[in-house]
């Protein structure tokens, strides 16, 4: 049996609330603190599935990781040169980023290793990040179609290497970094536009010398991590989804606490209020080397846009909530430029044009982006969200516009990155059961 939503039309969502901790420095927070010396704490950790597959992973290869309560994660780092062979396959779930991170990490270790993921993580391409390893002389073997099981042979000298990428990318960017670590010389990455950054930053905080330049970042291997405090703020990309919620029901005027304002991660923000979205950013600060602030949003009439193509990368993440936002707004919004959104946990460009279109959405589907045509109201319907948590939790803000109740099946995946996601809209109002 899958977990399935069902959700009555109508509501609104007030309240102050604070969402679960940001995916993407959950997992970069284990791994770096897994590769450092001394003692790490991290606080709000994200206690989702994707996550606990990365710590599981570090247990796994001999690093001492406890979880003391709820959100907090303790490590006692064994460094650049203490990690131990695993005794089996490490399972990544259904997380691509921890997937591809890893081969980072593995390649530049004197141990071989393999990495498994669930049906969905073992459908996506890897190799946009095992090509760019092994012209830095690692050996990565994957399956027929470039895609999982990865298995990583131990032993190889890296190189320093000079990476322009073509496609935009944090997790491509991040394994080369990380696999720079362990290599002869220099490892520079530039990026074709800004993604984010959590990466650089995180290396930085633990204390490694690495060189910034616009696009362009570059360390030597050699150097040494050292263990840190982190303090995890909640994820911009679950932020999004009650962002979108608020802005489309009407009366609806809510909080959320702690939100990540990195600037490589706001373009959903950014986006939504081109469309005329009412969101106050408020109390400004930075915690732990990333910016933080409490975001408020109120209902307000939204209208359909032209996405800036400079926006993309930055709310990669965010599209499956933004194309929901944009069912609702006067006019047309089109997205060019981000056929990344079809290697992501299912294609996102076709399975949320199948899902508008089961609600009565007029939309027309391209290689790289879609065109939306908005109305007033969704129509009641059943959704196939293939298994993909952002999928689920998009259409589940939908009924808040709709006419009639909107089932979402296949939503297990859910806990991947929203553990509790139903309990805590249900809470701001949305009429929301799990069956």
């Amino acid at each position: 049996m899958t977990t399935t939503f069902s959700v009555e039309p109508g509501g609104a969502l007030r309240g102050d609330l604070r969402v679960p901790g940001d995916k993407s420095i959950s997992h970069r927070s284990i791994m770096f603190g897994a590769l450092a010396e001394g003692r790490t704490r991290v606080s709000g950790f994200l206690d989702g599935e994707d996550c606990l597959a990365t710590l599981a992973a570090f247990q796994a290869m001999g690093v001492p990781i406890e979880r003391p309560e709820r959100q907090t994660v303790t490590i006692e780092g064994v460094g650049l040169a203490g990690l131990r062979k695993p005794p089996a396959p490490l399972d990544m779930g259904n997380s691509g980023t921890a997937m591809r991170l890893m081969c980072g990490v593995l390649a530049g270790q004197p141990f071989d290793s393999v990495l498994v993921g669930d049906a969905s993580l073992s459908r996506r391409p890897m190799r946009r990040v095992t090509d760019p390893l092994a012209a830095m002389g690692a050996r990565i073997d994957t399956g027929e179609d470039g895609t999982p099981p990865l298995h990583v042979h131990g032993g190889q000298r890296l190189r320093g290497f000079l990476h322009t990428l073509t496609v935009a990318s944090a997790q491509v960017k991040s394994a080369l970094l990380l696999a720079g670590l362990w290599s002869d010389g220099e490892t520079c990455v530039t990026e074709p536009a800004p993604t984010r950054d959590h990466t650089e930053r995180m290396l930085v905080g633990f204390g490694y010398d690495l060189q910034r330049d616009g696009r362009r970042s570059c360390l030597r291997g050699g150097g040494r991590l050292v263990g840190r405090a982190v303090e995890v703020p909640a994820d911009i990309s679950s932020a999004a989804f009650f962002l979108v919620g608020a802005s489309i029901a009407e009366g609806s005027d809510l909080l959320l606490r702690h939100v990540g304002m990195n600037p490589t991660r706001t373009g959903a923000i950014d986006i939504l209020r081109l469309m005329g979205a009412a969101i106050e950013v408020l109390d400004e600060r930075e915690i732990g080397g990333e910016p933080v602030a409490d975001l408020r949003v109120r209902s307000a009439p939204l209208q359909g846009i032209r996405i800036p193509q400079e926006l993309v990368p930055l709310a990669i993440d965010e599209f499956p909530a933004l194309f929901v936002a944009a069912a609702c707004a006067e006019g047309e919004t089109v997205l060019a430029g981000a056929e990344e959104l079809r290697v992501k946990e299912s294609d996102r460009i076709q399975v949320m044009a199948d899902g508008l279109s089961a609600l009565g959405v007029r939309c027309e589907v391209r290689p790289d982006g879609i065109r939306i045509h908005g109305q007033a109201a969704f129509e009641s319907g059943t959704i196939a969200s293939h298994g993909d948590h952002r999928v689920a939790m998009s259409f589940a803000m939908a009924a808040l516009r709709a006419s009639g109740p909107i089932v979402i099946e296949d939503c297990d995946n859910v806990a991947t990155s929203f553990p509790g996601f139903a309990g805590l809209a249900a809470d701001a109002g949305l009429g929301i059961r799990v069956l």
